[in-house]
């Protein structure tokens, strides 16, 4: 049987150590200036600025060998309020040249589901791949990202490390679009440097 087609970008998942994803995230802010949307699962990469209250502004990531992220947007907070996350009778995404403070799941060792653009397949377990931009839903409010099946590779520049296949019902690495358990390669918090 084909598996499905969904693309909804990253989605953590659990830890480097097993224990599961209890929604930890961290405040960031997108500025008005960024004119684009962004959706729950999208890529995100710190700008090296901050707002007023200190808060470090992210943008998209761009997808790519060489290019940092920081973790994926998912989630919203209220009204401008670092403190309260609320998200419901809020759009479920980003709306473009709109300041807002977001939620990323940013932790080094977050562990993320992803599906893949095409067929690598099982193969690309522990081997590394960078992720294809996409476009995100409005209707649904989730990324349109995947994994590159194409730069599936042991270059230690690409973006993610492909762990294994994720162990869901119907999900068949041998077959076009399949889901991956990835953990960032190139995080932004783990480069010793400062942006």
């Amino acid at each position: 049987m084909a598996n499905t087609d969904i693309a909804t970008g990253l989605w953590p998942v659990r830890k480097v150590s097993g224990e599961y994803w209890t929604g930890a995230a961290n405040i960031y802010n997108v500025p008005s200036s960024y004119a684009s949307n962004l959706f729950l699962g999208d890529p995100m990469i710190p700008t090296g600025t901050s707002d007023a209250n200190g808060i470090p502004n992210v943008t998209l990531a761009t997808a790519g060998t060489s290019n940092y992220l920081i973790g994926c947007f998912v989630g919203i907070v209220n009204g401008g309020d670092p403190i309260i996350p609320v998200t419901r009778d809020l759009p479920i995404y980003h709306t473009a040249s709109t300041q807002q403070y977001i939620l990323v799941a940013d932790d080094p060792q977050l562990l993320y589901a992803i599906q893949e653009d095409g067929n690598a397949g099982v193969n690309a377990s522990s081997a590394n791949a960078n992720l294809a931009s996409g476009s995100g839903s409005t209707t649904t409010g989730y990324s349109g990202w995947e994994l590159s099946s194409s730069s599936v590779a042991t270059t230690a520049t690409l973006q993610m490390r492909v762990l294994r296949p994720y162990n869901i019902p119907n999900n068949d690495a041998t077959l076009t679009n399949a889901k991956w358990l990835v953990r960032i390669n190139l995080h932004s918090l783990v480069n010793t440097t400062g942006i």
